[in-house]
């Protein structure tokens, strides 16, 4: 059976690429509202099948013992789905427990029939709708794609960790675009959130635009060397305080950074912007949000070596208020659920009418 990429990606072209510009701040106002779209999908060769009939859910009505699940005469065997699954329990090989196994492929199973299902009723539908995706279209997707990968990831290294070809990742950016169309032809999904919705949503969920405590800081280090001896540590402590000394006498932060630290920081004078508590080791985090603004504090190791912080600026923890920006955000996120909502309905709708056959839950 051929190798598909994951559903997710289809996911994240349905909600991103051909209209919805939300998705990262959707994660920032309610993560808990996130789709399921991270689920592995499958989708085995397509066999044709006699007329369809009413809609059925066990195994019963499957004559073939080979056949796991139908959809509109569209098959998922037992070999391709057992395929699916040894190549995925590979994959976690080391990551489950011994005595987990069992329940995992179990569940795996069933996650890939209902990934089977879900998927074949839709490229069924935007068939049937003869909805397409221009050539343009899959190119900005791929584009955007492209841009997105994680820092340092290529395309071709990004290709070989899914087990795609580049044809078949193209395959599915276009099937992507075409799902999106087809949500985007809902009265649900074309809504948009009103004054009212969007007041509301802040009104119920303030905790969420809660801005955590915050420093702006800027630093000098000193930094250690691994595997040097006491008089080399005792000899670098000492340079730190003397620089201290020079800082507390009145000279300029930014030029002694400039000349003596040992941090990437010090083109920038140390400055190290603005960072909340979690973002820095925990003796420069304690030092950092414990000191006075504009203190030179006194000189704090850590395992990078020895620090001194001034804190620029200090902010206390505050809900954002309902500005211009914030609206926004919630904007986007109400929309974005909006389709999520309207791929909902449309999931339902075609399961109603469509003749499904499972023979393994």
């Amino acid at each position: 059976m051929k190798k598909y990429i994951c559903f997710l990606f289809t996911a994240l072209l349905l909600f991103s690429v051909a209209g919805c510009n939300g998705g990262e701040e959707a994660k920032k106002l309610k993560a808990s509202e996130e789709t399921e779209a991270k689920r592995p999908q499958v989708m085995p060769q397509a066999v044709p099948h006699a007329a369809p009939g009413p809609i059925a859910s066990a195994t019963p009505m499957l004559s073939s013992t080979d056949v796991i699940a139908e959809v509109d005469g569209f098959k998922l065997t037992r070999a391709q789905l057992d395929l699916e699954v040894k190549k995925k329990m590979q994959e976690m090989q080391g990551k489950i427990p011994a005595e987990k196994v069992t329940q995992v492929t179990a569940a795996l199973r069933k996650q890939l029939v209902d990934d089977f299902i879900v998927r074949t009723l839709l490229l069924n539908e935007v068939n049937r709708r003869k909805i397409v995706a221009t050539d343009k279209e899959t190119a900005d997707a791929m584009n955007a794609m492209k841009e997105n990968l994680p820092a340092g990831t290529t395309m071709e290294e990004f290709l070989k960790k899914s087990g795609v070809s580049s044809d078949q990742l193209r395959q599915e950016i276009t099937l992507g675009i075409r799902i999106n169309k087809l949500v985007n032809t809902t009265k649900t999904a074309k809504a948009t959130p009103s004054e009212k919705e969007i007041q509301q949503f802040y009104k119920n969920n303030k905790e969420k635009f809660r801005a955590p405590e915050s420093v702006h800081a800027r630093h000098i280090l000193v930094a250690k060397t691994a595997g040097e001896d006491e008089k080399a540590k005792t000899a670098k402590r000492e340079k730190a305080e003397n620089l201290r000394k020079q800082l507390v006498a009145g000279a300029d932060f930014a030029e002694v950074a400039k000349t003596s630290s040992d941090c990437p920081s010090k083109s920038q004078g140390g400055d190290l912007g603005t960072f909340s508590k979690g973002q820095m080791v925990k003796p420069f985090e304690n030092a950092a949000f414990s000191q006075k603004k504009n203190d030179i504090g006194p000189v704090v190791e850590t395992d990078f070596g020895y620090h001194i912080i001034q804190v620029i600026d200090y902010q206390p923890s505050k809900i954002q208020s309902l500005d211009k920006e914030t609206k926004s955000k919630i904007s986007a996120f109400l929309q974005q659920k909006k389709k999520y909502e309207a791929f909902n309905e449309i999931m339902q709708g075609l399961k109603a009418k469509a003749h499904i056959v499972i023979a393994e839950k």
